[in-house]
């Protein structure tokens, strides 16, 4: 006579390996997508950053003012605090290796050099000018400033969460942090297409020519779409992250 449980266990762990089977390759999939999303970010930062360089070194050294302000905030914001943010994702091709508590050293160190040569490259160009925060790319350049100061002094508490946990409960202070270095980085994305928009970049790239009262701006556009590309690509992270802790804390 059949075993009936030896009938029914079969089936059930055919199924049973098909189902992890499937969960496995989308698993994967996913890690490809995230990867080759990252790698892109990479390659789009490489070109704005190193267009921006040729750019801000155009007249060669000791730089100009104004040079010195891109070359500064460039590397600041689209460089250092770019890669810092994305120390911390779990697909990121040069941290993957790292040990949490590296990753969070490097995205720290990352995080403080950035907001150094960005916060610097800003006030120098304000000592220089007689007239500040007059135009768009002024003003989105100071929001990102203040919210850079305020997420660099809210990491010092998003860094000693678990020293400072009888006293600041450790996500009131990583939630704030990952969105006001979100929206300092955002701002900084707005500031620098204002810039590109100006007409010495444009003239500079050798690609503005008119027709009429027609012109084409196509290279400077380029630099905007790609610089807004990666940025999207590296808030994803600290945005999801920052919106699962705040399910956690109010379940």
């Amino acid at each position: 006579m059949a075993n009936p449980e030896i009938g029914n266990s079969i089936p059930t762990s055919i199924n049973g390996s098909k189902f992890k089977e499937d969960e496995g390759k989308e698993n994967y999939s996913l890690q490809i997508f995230q990867s080759t999303l990252n790698l892109l970010a990479h390659i789009l930062i490489g070109i704005v950053v190193g267009i921006c360089m040729l750019f801000g070194f155009r007249y060669g050294v000791p730089l100009r003012m104004t040079n010195l302000h891109i070359v500064l905030c460039v590397i600041g914001y689209q460089l250092m605090m770019a890669e810092g943010i994305l120390a911390l994702c779990p697909y990121n091709s040069w941290t993957a290796g790292l040990k949490l508590a590296d990753k969070k050293r490097t995205h720290t160190i990352l995080q403080i050099m950035g907001s150094v040569l960005a916060i610097a490259g800003s006030i120098l160009k304000s000592l220089d000018k007689t007239t500040n925060f007059n135009t768009l790319h002024g003003q989105y350049a100071l929001v990102a400033m203040v919210f850079t100061i305020v997420s660099l002094v809210n990491g010092v508490t998003s860094l000693y969460a678990y020293e400072l946990r009888k006293y600041i409960p450790g996500n009131f202070s990583k939630i704030p942090h990952s969105i006001f270095g979100v929206v300092a980085f955002v701002t900084s994305l707005v500031s620098l297409c204002y810039g590109f928009n100006y007409s010495f970049f444009k003239t500079w790239t050798g690609v503005e020519r008119s027709s009429g009262d027609n012109q084409h701006h196509g290279f400077a556009y380029a630099m905007m779409a790609m610089s807004a590309a990666f940025t999207f690509i590296i808030i994803v992270n600290p945005m999801v992250t920052a919106f699962n802790k705040t399910v956690r804390v109010k379940k």
